[in-house]
């Protein structure tokens, strides 16, 4: 057997099907204690990634490098895939190779190039689905860790973000153990599928022994319709349409960064920004059966614009005072409890990411549809749990059911050739 230059020893047969399980919804890392040193690492060889990026119908690369990681301040891509993982490395310092390997595949993969040999005898170093060259269509890699990795298998837990907690059951959750929590995720987006699948595939054929798959959900955004407005979620309304400007570095450093000097943060985790993921099934086939003035209100905005109902235009802001009985916008309309536009209520706001879902059919024949929510904040509890809070009993309680999801940290990005995912961390 052979590996690339800087690889461990190449895993066994049954290591490798172990460790790359692409069926029943996930991917699975691998099992622990396989052979050291995860990667066959390899990087973008610049020519190539230069003509992929130019191939129709595919996006240019996102640069990887930066104080923050990427994908934070993008408008949702078309396509996605959240995946929640086991820790399974056997110690610290296998930890951080992998944190390293997962570093180096998102580097490579989000360049785009030329996979690298392997010599006759070794299995491939790519899966081939993309074609010869790997390109980049616009791929984001966004690496998060959980408040269980902080226990006493590595040694981190002084290490632990401060308001890093397990994610919490609200009143009208129904949160599935299976689909909630884990030590990292990994959420993968591009331009298209293929490329969001290729990802994954790669990266978790590089980390068995590393991290073991516990769930998985992929998403998509709708093309918008009518063209040139904001995409729509299963329920025909438009989604996202109010959030703080990621243009502004005020907005930013006060809702959204971990900043140096946070009270009571570990200094590793500047630049870093709180992740929540919500999988929010929606009942669709109740929702249809109501009628769109009632579901309007249910909003506080138009179906077919988007406009709030007091307004004449999709970015208008909507004047809660002079609606103070809630005539036009009812008092408990999700778009005002979620954001109620008080002084009081400013410092709550989040940014809001979100794709559609679509997992079939239930046991009982009823679609299986609904919404991946996830939403990045500089304090989960001053910021979405209270927004959470706030909409506990409104009227669309009805129609959703939040089924599973987590708490975690998007961790700094990777700021030069040399650093890697959570290097400070490690340091």
């Amino acid at each position: 057997m052979t590996t690339e230059p800087g690889s461990g020893p190449a895993p066994g047969r049954r290591s490798f099907l172990r460790g790359l399980a692409v069926g029943g919804g996930v991917v699975a890392g691998g099992a622990a204690g396989a052979a050291g040193g995860y990667a066959l690492r390899g990087g973008p060889d610049p020519a190539a990634a230069a003509n992929a990026a130019t191939v129709e119908g595919r996006l240019p690369a996102v640069p990887f490098h930066g104080e923050h990681q990427a994908a934070i301040t993008r408008t949702p891509q078309a396509a996605t895939a959240v995946v929640s993982f086991t820790a399974t490395a056997r110690d610290r310092a296998a930890l951080k190779d992998l944190f390293q390997t997962v570093t180096d595949r998102a580097r490579f993969l989000t360049a785009g190039g030329t996979p690298p040999p392997t010599g006759i005898t070794g299995p491939p170093s790519d899966s081939g689905m993309l074609g010869p060259t790997v390109v980049p269509d616009g791929l984001t890699v966004t690496l998060g860790v959980g408040s269980t990795l902080f226990d006493d298998r590595y040694g981190l837990a002084s290490a632990r973000p401060a308001r890093l907690t397990p994610m919490k059951s609200f009143a009208n959750d129904d949160l599935d153990p299976s689909q909630t929590g884990g030590d990292l995720v990994l959420q993968c987006s591009a331009g298209h599928p293929d490329v969001v699948l290729h990802a994954l595939r790669d990266i978790a054929n590089h980390t068995r022994g590393g991290m073991q798959a516990s769930w998985r959900i992929e998403g998509f955004t709708n093309p918008p319709r009518p063209a040139g407005t904001v995409p729509r979620n299963h329920f025909g309304f438009m989604d996202g349409i109010s959030n703080p400007s990621v243009a502004s570095a005020r907005d930013m450093n006060s809702l959204v960064w971990v900043r140096p000097g946070t009270a009571g943060e570990p200094a590793w985790t500047s630049g870093g920004s709180y992740l929540v993921v919500r999988l929010i099934r929606q009942l669709t086939e109740f929702w249809d059966r109501i009628d769109v003035y009632e579901q309007q209100d249910i909003i506080g905005r138009y179906r077919d614009s988007g406009y709030p109902l007091d307004a004449s235009s999709i970015d208008a802001v909507p004047d809660y005072a002079a609606d103070a009985t809630g005539d036009v916008i009812p008092m408990n309309a999700h778009m005002r409890l979620a954001n109620p536009r008080t002084p009081e209520s400013a410092s709550s706001r989040i940014l809001r990411r979100s794709w559609n879902y679509n997992r079939g059919l239930d046991d009982s024949g009823n679609l299986d549809v609904g919404l991946l929510f996830t939403c990045y904040q500089q304090d989960i509890g001053r910021q979405f749990e209270t927004v959470q809070n706030r909409l506990e009993n409104e009227p669309m309680i009805d129609y959703i059911s939040p089924v599973g999801g987590g708490y975690f940290l998007a961790l700094p990005g990777v700021r030069n050739a040399s650093d890697f995912y959570g290097g400070a961390l490690f340091a």
